[in-house]
């Protein structure tokens, strides 16, 4: 055969046909391995391309309809055009050798290399040629939309459906995951974890997670005697005390501080009578402020929202039936943020009620929340079903345990060091 003017252009036609498969194979995989926060960062700097990257992988279905539709094209047209070529040449060998050849070249130059690139450069490749390939979709739009519309109809016939529902999920989960993977990998500290995840889980987690429980609430009785209200709040080591009346659940208002003092001081200035006697005027209940109940289910993150457009950081939760359940205020929120805030006035454990002995075991509060020792220790203990390491305890047990008794579960050994009424005050912990 002679290499006469059609050799030439078929040949030359199957190599314009590589580089299209390259271009094609390389797209797919910048744009599906680019990551949409790097692009979403250079979109707002100006750049056009990671804009246009933006638009086209925002219905990644059609994206990918469109680019295996043009590097099927453009791979079946190469290795036809091999075919009619090698035939010519070689007779009915020339099927065989170029099943063989384009094979390699396909593979090599028109997948690997180009993909290989591509991922190591993802970003880079797809600001590049987003622009290009927008054209290409609208071009092929009818074709695909076909296409897409017959393999919605086989999925629905299998059951499978979209899960559109679930993107924003998806990204909560991807930003999770690349924390914990960075932390992991040595490039975020602990620390700066800790920060991250807390800020994340805000909008999932309730408020009758970290609440304080009325068992731990600090409340003013307003019958009291003046002089002992006020003896109370001074030594008390919180700014605001609710104020009852009969029972802990009759709440009256909230207490500050300052106002009390305002009051005393307006009392003791009076010319009515003279020293201590004026304190007998005191009442609390007109200066307390109003309560503000919210309900335990409320989100962690609207509670922080309610409380910076309220101005107040203080709020009373209560059950659906309006009992007390608790309280909770701005810094308990911040905390599961930045860590445990404390001041001059804050009466904190030495160990921060979780200790650990020379025989290697942890000696824990049974008050301590398990986010909080998982966060301390790098445990992954389950919190879906209890808040406190007691709680997991008694639910795991599925009864109140006495003192020396153990239990293994979760991969780790439990045992109960002390007991006060119904409540777990003291936990050894092992992990097996």
């Amino acid at each position: 055969m002679t290499l006469d003017a059609a050799f030439w252009i078929t040949a030359l036609s199957i190599l314009g046909l590589l580089c299209l498969s390259a271009f094609f194979s390389g797209s797919e995989t910048a744009l599906t391995a680019a990551s949409r926060g790097k692009l979403k960062a250079q979109a707002d700097k100006g750049s056009s391309g990671a804009a246009s990257a933006m638009a086209v992988t925002e219905d990644s279905e059609r994206m990918i309809g469109a680019l295996l539709l043009g590097n099927n094209i453009v791979n079946i047209l190469s290795a036809s055009l091999a075919t009619a070529l090698l035939t010519r040449m070689f007779g009915d060998s020339g099927v065989a050798l170029a099943t063989l050849g384009m094979t390699v070249l396909v593979l090599i130059f028109g997948e690997v290399l180009p993909k290989t690139f591509a991922i190591t450069y993802p970003e880079p490749v797809a600001t590049r040629v987003a622009p290009i390939i927008r054209v290409l979709i609208l071009l092929f739009s009818p074709v695909v939309s076909v296409v897409r519309a017959v393999v919605r109809g086989l999925l629905h016939l299998l059951g499978v459906r979209g899960n559109d529902e679930g993107r924003m999920t998806a990204i909560r989960e991807e930003i999770a995951g690349t924390i914990a993977l960075g932390h992991s990998e040595g490039a975020v500290e602990k620390d700066a974890r800790d920060r991250l995840l807390g800020a994340l889980d805000l909008t999932h987690r309730t408020v009758d997670e970290i609440m304080r429980h009325r068992r731990q609430i600090e409340m003013i009785n307003a019958d009291d005697p003046p002089e002992k209200i006020l003896s109370q709040a001074l030594a008390s080591p919180h700014t605001r005390l609710p104020i009852f009346r009969e029972n802990d659940d009759n709440i009256l208002g909230v207490i500050h501080a300052k106002d009390l003092l305002r009051e005393v001081d307006r009392l003791m200035r009076s010319e009515e009578t003279v020293g201590m006697a004026n304190l007998a005027g005191l009442d609390i209940v007109k200066v307390a402020m109003k309560p503000y109940f919210i309900p335990e289910t409320t989100t962690l993150d609207e509670q922080m929202r309610e409380f910076l457009t309220r101005r107040t950081h203080f709020a009373l939760v209560v059950d659906e039936y309006g009992a007390l359940q608790g309280l909770i205020t701005l810094e308990d929120i911040l905390e599961e943020i930045v860590g445990e805030i404390t001041d001059e006035f804050d009466v904190v454990a030495k160990d921060g009620g979780l200790s650990r002995n020379e025989a290697g075991d942890y000696i824990i509060d049974g008050a301590m929340t398990i986010r909080d020792l998982n966060r301390a220790n790098d445990w992954s203990l389950p919190d879906d079903e209890a808040n406190t390491i007691a709680g997991l305890v008694i639910h795991e047990s599925q009864t109140i345990p006495s003192e020396g008794q153990t239990f293994s579960f979760h991969g780790f050994r439990f045992e109960v060091l002390q007991r006060r009424e119904n409540r777990i005050t003291r936990l050894r912990v092992r992990p097996l």
